[in-house]
């Protein structure tokens, strides 16, 4: 294994790929730095700590947001159409047909109907900041004016961010969106690094911090074998004779994936779980509320792990087929062993999703609250926005960096052996 990854510096290809994805990084974290005029920063800056929920938004714009800089909602409105495109997509036949039928032209139309989603989604969030934000506003600072000035920048450098991500997935190792939530995850660590070596000097004992460790290791831990976990139903195939050759006749599987929703039922829970925590945020005749839905408390806990199960069914509901496929595995002459073809192979392909999908929902939903309830019993809170869906998002990323490096060393093996 480290000849094959030292041989990353001896291929050219490679080589660009990776440069071209180090530079796309280092421009989004430069327009990181470039803040919006117009707000009190040090406010700010109080809204946004370490054990929120604001904290945990901020993380997933690299620290943007609590900056206020133009890239303050990142690539979140890209990933958020992308995943509104994919359900429209199962939702309406016509997109589906689209998507389908057309081949490459169809993917390129809906990835351009993703791409207005995407300003749409920007414009939306950029005016519910910016009216959010109006008590943090400077003196002499006109709110109109401002109102429309961020909004553009905003909903500007959005799109620059989606334009970066794509740039990256077409010349880059690909994967752009995820690279840059990832690369923002991980410029956050030395903030929390930091505020814990605060907490520590403040009379937080040593020890709760390594028990705190621990624990996000084991979720980390989990995530990997949850993730790669699969269940594999054997298929047979029967044989045919087609003129004077014989076809079929070989034994497969079916594999079926335990989470078959990644990381999206935890995307869709956290954005429904942030529209009434954002709006205590702004509502200070509200705050009442904050005891039964704040970040971290137990209520909270109890509707986002309900959010995550409706969420993985929905989401695998309508991404999963399972008279589509058992047709198409009668179709080529194929049938699951010990079930007949037809409905009741869709019926029994039915009962084995539905068993898979209460296992991921319950994986999704304690890699999402462990954190959290670490750091209320260890009260170290400064790892808080270091939540199970930040390091779901960091090992599946990781792995998916790994796999497309490895599949351009093995492309580069059979080049040299046809040359």
């Amino acid at each position: 294994m480290a000849n094959s990854y030292s041989s990353v510096f001896q291929i050219e290809d490679l080589q660009r790929k990776i440069g071209f994805t180090l530079l796309i990084i280092l421009i989004f974290r430069l327009g990181i730095h470039i803040p919006i005029f117009g707000l009190d920063m040090a406010k700010l800056s109080s809204i946004f700590g370490a054990g929120n929920f604001m904290g945990f938004v901020d993380l997933f714009s690299g620290g943007a947001l609590k900056r206020f800089s133009i890239f303050a909602l990142g690539i979140i409105p890209y990933i958020n159409a992308s995943i509104i495109m994919q359900l429209l997509t199962f939702l309406y036949p016509s997109l589906k047909e689209l998507q389908q039928e057309e081949g490459d032209q169809g993917r390129k139309k809906i990835q351009q109907y993703t791409r207005y989603l995407t300003i749409a989604i920007a414009v939306i969030q950029s005016l519910g900041i910016t009216i959010g934000l109006r008590t943090l506003l400077l003196p002499g600072i006109n709110f109109f004016a401002f109102v429309l000035f961020t909004t553009v920048a905003l909903v500007a450098g959005t799109t620059f961010v989606m334009w970066l991500g794509e740039l990256v997935t077409e010349k880059g190792i690909g994967n752009g969106a995820s690279i840059l939530i990832f690369v923002g995850i991980i410029g956050a660590l030395p903030y929390y690094i930091g505020n814990t070596v605060i907490l520590i000097k403040g009379g937080i004992p040593i020890y709760n911090v390594i028990i705190l460790l621990l624990m996000l290791v084991v979720v980390i831990i989990g995530i990997v074998i949850i993730q790669e976990a699969q269940r594999n139903i054997p298929v047979q195939y029967a044989k045919r004779v087609v003129g004077r050759k014989m076809y079929g006749g070989q034994s497969t599987y079916l594999p079926m994936k335990i989470n078959q929703g990644g990381v999206i039922p935890i995307i869709f829970a956290s954005s429904v779980m942030s529209v009434p925590i954002m709006l205590l945020q702004f509502i200070p005749q509200a705050s009442f509320l904050s005891k039964w839905i704040n970040y971290g408390t137990i209520p909270y806990l109890l509707m986002f792990s309900g959010l995550i199960f409706f969420f993985t069914y929905f989401y695998t509901a309508i991404t999963f087929n399972p008279q589509e496929l058992a047709d198409n595995i009668k179709k080529y002459g194929g049938f699951i062993l010990g079930v007949r073809p037809g409905k009741p192979t869709a019926d029994y392909l039915d009962m084995v999703i539905s068993r898979l999908t209460f296992v991921g929902a319950f994986f999704l939903a304690i890699i999402s609250i462990l954190p959290m309830v670490s750091a209320n019993l260890t009260h170290v809170t400064s790892f808080m926005g270091l939540g199970g869906t930040a390091l779901l998002i960091i090992v599946g990323v990781a792995n998916d960096i790994i796999r497309q490096i490895e599949t351009i060393l093995l492309a580069n093996k059979y080049e040299k052996l046809v040359r």
